[in-house]
């Protein structure tokens, strides 16, 4: 059985539930009960003196809602003035003789003063009510000294647990989203599995056959037609290699395996040639920020092959306090510059990444470097 805070989950839960109905039984008690006292306490009669002392009951009624709302909600300033109106009305019913509501509603105050407000705040609260309520009933200062104590202790008590409350709910927040997130590495992970035990064993077997036919190809007689089918399995074993290399990639992804992205661009450079620069300071980024950055790398280096080929590249990657800024451009070649930003021979063209880029609250870019310049430059941004 899952455990947190060193009991039992279900325990915890059944705890907390019980402790929450003591609780909302003892706030519906105490009203009741200061009502009560009201009522059985005859100092006033006439049925106007009843409607004044009714509408005195409704007043004080919504200062204590008031001033409970506050303190829960944590706004010291309606906190002080809900309270000392409280008091304030607390020193009329002394004055008008009702001894035992007054001492419920001040007691009350000092309590919930020392369990929620600061205790820069909530002390001297507590003070004046319970020390005005000592001087008014004139006790004794042995008299005194209990009821300060004993209601200071018990306010000490009562913060302590509301505390130990908040730490537990805390700590089932934090369970429950580990447990989410432990469910869902599961699922990843078996789903990674299952792409590697069908997609890469193919593409890999594809992979050694096609090699093999290129073998058996080049042993034939030069000519058109073998020339042409040469060209063609090759073409189908570069396909099947970039699948394959994707594949592995996306597998990663999966597992949580992924290599940081400057590493990356500068293994994907190496192969093609290209220079990188990398500013600011490295950092984990969510895998779907990676992976798109990863994506429109290879879209941009493919496009730089098919329509600029022998021009010089450069990938600029910078992490920002919020953000992923990719640039990726080349020098111009030969070729004409890309007009369709989804064609490419990757299977994932640069609309598609732009797309990808906006379903993460990015942008990206695409276009001649410049005006009327020979170069075209890839622009990414990403938050990350």
């Amino acid at each position: 059985m899952r455990t947190i805070g060193g009991l039992p989950g279900t325990a915890g839960l059944a705890a907390a539930g019980g402790g929450r109905q003591y609780r909302l039984a003892l706030r519906a008690l105490v009203p009741v009960s200061i009502v009560y006292a009201i009522f059985s306490e005859h100092h006033i009669s006439g049925w106007l003196a009843g409607v004044v002392q009714a509408a005195a009951v409704v007043a004080a009624g919504w200062l204590m809602w008031v001033f409970n709302r506050s303190t829960r909600q944590h706004r010291l300033v309606p906190s002080l003035i809900s309270g000392g109106l409280l008091l304030v009305a607390a020193a009329f019913g002394q004055w008008q003789g009702f001894s035992v509501a007054v001492a419920m509603l001040t007691f009350g105050c000092a309590l919930v003063a020392i369990q929620r407000m600061p205790l820069a705040a909530g002390v001297p609260v507590a003070a004046v009510a319970l020390g005005g309520y000592t001087i008014a009933n004139h006790q004794t200062w042995i008299s005194s000294v209990v009821t300060l104590v004993g209601m200071g202790l018990a306010g000490c008590v009562m913060r302590l647990d509301a505390g130990s409350r908040h730490r537990l709910k805390v700590q089932e927040r934090a369970a429950r989203a580990a447990e989410a997130e432990s469910a869902a590495l599961g699922e990843r992970a078996r789903i990674a599995r299952d792409i590697h035990d069908v997609l890469a064993h193919s593409l890999s077997a594809q992979l050694v056959h096609l090699e093999a036919a290129r073998l058996r190809i080049e042993q034939e007689e030069p000519g058109p037609f073998r020339d042409q089918i040469l060209e063609r399995v090759v073409a189908a074993r570069s396909m099947a290699r970039d699948g394959l290399a994707e594949t592995r990639q996306a597998l990663s992804a999966l597992r949580g395996e992924m290599a940081p992205l400057g590493d990356y661009l500068r293994e994907v450079a190496a192969s093609d040639g290209a220079e990188v620069d990398v500013a600011g300071t490295p950092r984990p980024v969510p895998t779907e920020a990676s992976q798109t950055v990863r994506r429109v790398v290879q879209e941009a280096l493919t496009n730089v092959r098919k329509h600029a080929p022998g021009a010089r590249v450069h990938i600029d990657l910078t992490y920002g306090p919020d953000e992923l800024a990719l640039c990726v451009r080349d020098s111009g070649g030969g070729g004409a510059a890309p007009r369709e930003l989804a064609s490419s021979g990757s299977g994932y063209g640069l609309l598609g990444m732009r797309e990808r880029a906006e379903l993460l609250g990015g942008t990206l870019e695409a276009g001649p470097v410049g005006d009327g310049g020979k170069g075209y430059s890839v622009r990414l941004r990403v938050p990350a």
